[in-house]
């Protein structure tokens, strides 16, 4: 079984995927901290992505495909964040064709762009682990300093006023698109993690 999730930034993505891969046992792969690992190491990726820009289709998806193909691993993966364009769907879709794998499942979460706003206000970094927390959906547990946490350089007004217009545009065409090949489940974001947990899993289950 293949998963994939979307939402705004903000929308609690990385959490529900984390939950999802721990109590159904997938392989969770996160689009995000995928590309600044391969940033960390080109420097026209990372200026790029530090300006809320987006990598192009084609290039991202042969990341991802390279990626799981030197792991051999094409079923039981939740996807947070890719594919996220028509294209690079069409790219998925034919590779995991390709591989006699498909994708079954596509969780929305859906948030306002009030409340992307305010949560993404409230999203700190670890500079030395990379653990990402949120000041007030996902704190940091006891034991990290929170002094020490920092704001995202894709964390800045201008980026996320870029990347709310470019969900729109982009993203939820696609979800429509994907209606027609999987199954799409729309949940409010808003409300507590574990509120939104049970209502995936009891979404999954039906």
């Amino acid at each position: 079984m293949n998963i994939l999730i979307l939402g705004p930034q903000g929308s609690g993505k990385g959490t529900q995927a984390r939950l999802l891969s721990e109590k159904l046992g997938l392989y969770y792969f996160e689009s995000g901290n995928f590309l600044r690992e391969i940033a960390a190491k080109n420097e026209e990726l990372r200026v790029h992505l530090a300006q809320g820009k987006l990598v192009p289709d084609e290039e991202m998806s042969s990341y991802v495909q390279s990626f799981f193909d030197a792991k051999g691993v094409y079923d039981n993966i939740i996807f947070d964040g890719f594919p996220r364009t028509v294209v690079q769907y069409n790219f998925f879709k034919k590779w995991l064709e390709d591989k006699d794998s498909s994708l079954d499942f596509v969780i929305v979460l859906n948030i306002s762009e009030e409340e992307t706003v305010k949560r993404l206000a409230a999203r700190r970094q670890d500079p030395q682990t990379g653990k990402i927390y949120n000041l007030i959906t996902d704190p940091p547990p006891e034991g990290v300093d929170k002094s020490k946490l920092v704001q995202r350089e894709d964390d800045t007004p201008a980026a996320i006023k870029q990347r709310l217009a470019w969900y729109g545009k982009l993203v939820v065409p696609l979800i429509e698109v994907m209606k027609k090949d999987a199954k799409v489940i729309e949940v409010d974001g808003e409300r507590p993690i574990e509120a939104v947990f049970k209502d995936i899993l009891r979404a999954l289950g039906k």
